[in-house]
């Protein structure tokens, strides 16, 4: 594991239609009453996997001048409540590029299948109380997406927290924009690549789509390796259904700032126009 020496906003929630300023809360380590407790410990871990299915070589690939991953890392480095990022690679190739640029990284292995599986990786060598999974293909990504992702963590029962966005029309009835329903209190209901809720009156529903960003306790990501697969994480081939089929309550957190996770040439040219913009 390589770290540098160091050198020396705000998310919008949207609740009962209209928008509240979300500022960075006190993370509860436990439910513990009358004693001190001392400050959490939050890691961001960018999983940046170069072989890549939809996009070889995303992570690496320029935008506006600059290698995507390096727009994921100062967005998060620019969020005060991560106290350190790191990026967990597989690629020597990222690896360098990372030293080149004297960003933390940790080398993992190739087999991994997955980014939360990347970040349990991390987790066994680097102890946090609080682990972000960043995910290395979101360049438009915000240091107030990270700070609403945290928000959940003011309540010391919340174990993984996400985020979603209202979705934009053309995204309703696309299988490619996760939606989400929650409960009252944030908890998720359920993700689909389908349009849920159906709306079988037409009142015209909020349509939320997820954003595929996590934050887990130590105890949460310890356990998720362990959680079998089952059949609807298998029939939507959605790696946070595991977390529900489980047991495992996910708390879902509104923000006003979408993302594009890039997966296209397509989605490639899309950013680029909005970071030159």
């Amino acid at each position: 594991m390589y770290w540098p020496r160091q050198a020396g906003s705000v998310a919008q929630r949207a609740s009962s239609g209209r928008t509240v300023a979300a500022q960075p809360v006190p993370i509860i380590l436990d439910s513990r009453q009358g004693e001190k407790q001392p400050p959490a410990t939050v890691l961001g871990v960018i999983p940046a996997r170069l072989a890549s299915t939809r996009l070889a070589r995303k992570v690496l690939r320029p935008i506006a001048g600059r290698p995507m991953l390096a727009w994921v890392y100062e967005a998060a480095k620019a969020c005060p409540q991560l106290n350190r990022v790191l990026i967990a690679t597989d690629s020597d190739e990222v690896a360098a590029l990372c030293e080149q640029n004297g960003w933390p990284f940790q080398l993992t292995s190739s087999d991994l299948p997955s980014g939360t599986d990347r970040v349990h990786a991390v987790a066994q060598l680097v102890h946090a109380d609080i682990y972000v999974n960043i995910q290395g293909d979101e360049p438009l990504l915000k240091p107030e997406h990270l700070t609403a992702l945290l928000h959940p963590f003011d309540r010391p029962h919340v174990e993984v927290s996400t985020l979603k966005v209202l979705c934009t029309p053309e995204n309703i009835a696309n299988p490619n924009a996760v939606k989400v329903v929650t409960a009252a209190d944030g908890r998720a209901l359920y993700f689909s690549r389908c349009t849920i809720p159906y709306d079988r009156d037409g009142t015209g529903p909020p349509y939320w789509k997820h954003i595929g960003i996590y934050a887990y306790r130590k105890d949460a990501l310890e356990r998720f390796p362990t959680l079998p697969h089952r059949f609807l994480e298998q029939t939507e081939r959605l790696e946070q259904l595991r977390f529900l089929e489980n047991g495992v309550s996910l708390y879902v957190e509104p923000t006003d700032f979408d993302t594009i996770g890039v997966d296209t040439e397509d989605d490639l040219k899309r950013v680029e126009a909005l970071l030159r913009g």
